[in-house]
């Protein structure tokens, strides 16, 4: 899953509101539209312009907009986020998805929130879920890549410091609650999405003969 950040007058991005990468159009004209009533009752359309600081940028896929406000997106307010992996397991979505919702208005409590997800996470990787820390351990010695344990204890430690205020603020940095949404989609792509795919393909390609000789190898193995 390819996911290009909006970037104020770049030429394509992954649209805010389809979440596919797509051409966008820009444009400063933006005209707000209202019914109005005169002292007769009669009912009128009028409009007025936004500010010149204000543009547009509408997808070539989906036709809707995204509103920016002096090169920083105000619509849709969660548009700098990637949408979560296709494989996430769903209750573990519907944490990350909430996360979004609120990521801009408070990153301590969506990084508190996507905690929470790695929480849920971690019992569909075969752990307990009470303890993340012991979560983590028990993956690393079943093999998890170093790579990913460190993802993992970044969203673990900042979204625990983000409820438990510790030596990083979150307050004002809502760049490093984006990266969290990132590392929790590298995850799942990792441990679930990867092994799915190869199974997938092992299943409809490799002969069962094949099959049969690589059990018999690895029974032999063992």
């Amino acid at each position: 899953m390819v996911f290009i950040k909006p970037k104020f007058k770049t030429k394509s991005f992954t649209c805010p509101n389809c979440g596919v990468v797509a051409e966008q159009t820009w444009s400063k004209i933006f005209r707000i539209y209202y019914d109005d009533r005169k002292a007769n009752g009669e009912s009128i359309q009028m409009y007025y312009d936004l500010h010149a600081t204000y543009n547009v940028a509408r997808c070539k896929h989906c036709d809707d907009i995204s509103i920016w406000q002096k090169e920083k997106m105000i619509f849709p307010i969660t548009g700098n986020v990637a949408i979560p992996n296709e494989d996430m397991p769903v209750d573990v979505k519907e944490d990350y998805l909430e996360a979004k919702m609120v990521v801009n208005l408070s990153p301590r409590g969506s990084a508190a929130l996507l905690r929470l997800a790695l929480q849920k996470l971690c019992v569909h990787l075969g752990e307990n879920g009470k303890d993340i820390n012991t979560d983590i351990k028990n993956l690393v010695a079943k093999g998890l890549p170093e790579s990913i344990q460190q993802a993992l204890d970044s969203v673990r430690v900042i979204g625990n410091n983000a409820v438990h205020p510790g030596k990083i603020d979150l307050k004002d940095d809502v760049e490093t609650a984006y990266k969290l949404f990132g590392f929790l989609n590298i995850i799942c792509d990792i441990l679930i999405t990867q092994p799915r795919k190869i199974k997938e393909f092992y299943e409809m390609k490799i002969p069962q003969g094949a099959k049969d000789a690589i059990n018999k190898r690895d029974g032999e193995n063992k």
